[in-house]
């Protein structure tokens, strides 16, 4: 399952063959990418999100995540990587116009904190969607604490041509299946095709191997961490404690088991949590009086809690939750949420890790995917951790198919599989934007030292700082250049244009709200547990 199979490795040149032809296009990608507005000493913003960068609540491209000090910037679609990574820049820029002395934080671990108050939960406004994104957060705070969601990250969006899934069904002689079924069966093998190697991505851009000491404001030291300068905890192998225990993690979500088998099954399970009770969220309470503690007391208060390293994705319409839209329509695109801001980069990634990223993907799709089994699931939950917690540690070995191998030995076959997709994606670009792109990644395989974590953990010992020192010290220097960049005016002036629009539109929104919010977010959960499937999905195992 690892290199392309003597049945699929013929689809490569038939589909190289139908490229030449212009007979599918290019993949196309959004970015999402958060960061911390921080002060000049590295701690956390405690200002409000600027009014100058507009509502966060209908602004299409800058808004907050958990936090009022947590920005995300949201690039449109674009088929060429560099134009989403030049709008993703150039919202930067555009903020720093409005940002006074605050910085934009380039790591995923965050700032300096002063205990779980000094993340501050964002505010959406008065509207009923405002309020529910504001208490959905407060819930966050009530079940998990607000340090972890200061946690930053990127997210990349990709959907495959819609004309590669009609050839491929061609190939696959599924031409009696519905293209929607088709499409999403495909992306749910692509899924657990990246659950399988999704250790892969966290070894080559984990970027987190340390933190400051005040994420963990009650002292204690965990077991794989050692001090580092004054305020600073460090895992000599790790790649990405924002992927660890220490990071994003739900307990209780875990018993969910979603292991992507099917979407019928991943809806399904996903309802489930969302309507049934959770006795330790009951015992915190929901609501007293007007102060709303969490949207509900169930295992997750809505979908978007769920969390996990990629997630099938459909556009939903105003009256739709996520799922909904995925049992209606199929999956459009998928979302992968295993990635490390790279702290060298001002934007976090970079063209050659988005042609990486966009020939991984195909090789998932293209790679043939059994199901996965509990077995198995359990592994690719074991080698994840590992990578996690000892990627760099030449002594690591990980399972693969019952035996144990190298990192370097395993990727390597990868990567040869790699190959034969770059040269594939090659045929639709001038030049070879993806061949390169592994040409350039393939060293950090051999000599750790060369990735992201490894880079960031060798500048802290040469240096003899600490965490906040270094990252504080890329931030000043990323944001002397960004300010000076120049914005095309077309560009800045759509920027003032949508700063203008989205506070209307809140306004717009706040006025027209006349429904009370306990009866609004009573209406939203009857409409959540309604199935949205046209036609019977198919039936299968657990997702």
């Amino acid at each position: 399952m690892t290199i392309l199979s003597e049945t699929l490795s013929p689809h490569i040149k038939r589909l190289g063959r139908l490229a030449d032809q212009g007979r599918f296009g290019r993949l196309r990608r959004g970015i999402e990418k958060e960061g911390l507005r921080v002060d000049g000493a590295g701690r956390i913003a405690q200002t409000p999100h600027p009014r100058a960068l507009g509502s966060k609540l209908t602004h299409p491209h800058i808004t907050t995540d958990y936090s009022e000090a947590l920005l995300e910037y949201i690039t449109p679609v674009y088929s060429r990587p560099e134009d989403a990574l030049d709008f993703l820049a150039d919202l930067h820029r555009f903020s720093y116009r409005h940002l006074g002395e605050e910085l934009i934080w380039p790591a995923s671990m965050p700032a300096r904190l002063e205990g779980n108050d000094s993340v501050p939960i964002a505010d959406y406004g008065a509207s009923n969607v405002g309020m529910m994104k504001h208490v959905y957060r407060k819930g966050l705070d009530v079940r998990y604490g607000r340090i972890m969601q200061a946690i930053a990250g990127v997210h990349y969006n990709v959907s495959l041509p819609d004309d590669l899934f009609a050839l491929l069904r061609e190939l696959d002689g599924e031409g009696g299946t519905a293209m929607q079924d088709y499409r999403s069966a495909r992306y749910f093998g692509l899924i657990r095709n990246f659950r399988r190697h999704s250790w892969l991505l966290l070894y080559l851009f984990g970027a987190s191997p340390a933190v400051d000491r005040s994420f963990l404001p009650d002292g204690r030291v965990p077991e794989g961490l050692r001090p580092h300068g004054r305020e600073t905890l460090v895992s000599p192998y790790a790649t990405s404690l924002r992927m660890s225990d220490l990071g994003y993690q739900n307990k209780v979500q875990s018993q969910l088991k979603i292991c992507f088998n099917s979407l019928s099954n991943y809806v399904n399970t996903l309802r489930h949590a969302i309507s049934t009770p959770w006795p330790d969220y009951q015992a915190k309470g929901v609501r007293r009086d007007d102060d709303w503690r969490q949207l509900n007391a169930n295992i997750l208060q809505i979908e978007n809690e769920y969390y996990s390293d990629i997630r099938p994705k459909r556009v939903a319409r105003h009256d739709e939750t996520p799922s909904q839209a995925l049992e209606a329509r199929g999956v459009e695109y998928i979302e992968v949420r295993c990635l490390d801001l790279d702290p060298f980069d001002p934007l976090g990634i970079d063209a050659t890790q988005s042609r990486f990223l966009d020939t991984f993907l195909m090789w998932c799709l293209l790679t043939e995917s059994p199901w996965i089994s509990d077995e198995e699931c359990a592994h690719l939950d074991d080698n994840r951790r590992l990578v996690v917690a000892r990627g760099r540690d030449p002594e690591l070995r990980l399972d693969h198919l019952g035996r144990k191998r190298a990192l370097a030995d395993w990727g390597g076959e990868i990567f040869a599989g790699l190959g034969e997709v770059a040269d594939l994606l090659d045929r639709l670009e001038d030049g070879a934007p993806h061949r390169q792109a592994l040409e350039a990644l393939a060293p950090r395989l051999e000599d750790a030292s060369l990735t992201p974590s490894g880079r960031l953990l060798a500048r802290l010992e040469e240096n003899g700082e600490d965490f906040i020192e270094t990252v504080l010290g890329l931030a000043r220097e990323q944001a002397a250049r960004l300010r000076e960049e120049p914005i095309g005016r077309a560009r800045e002036a759509l920027f003032d244009q949508l700063v203008e629009t989205s506070h209307q539109q809140q306004g717009d929104i706040e006025v027209a709200d006349v429904e009370p919010f306990a009866d609004f977010l009573a209406h939203y959960f009857e409409r959540a547990r309604e199935s949205r499937a046209l036609t019977p999905l198919r039936a299968g195992g657990r997702a």
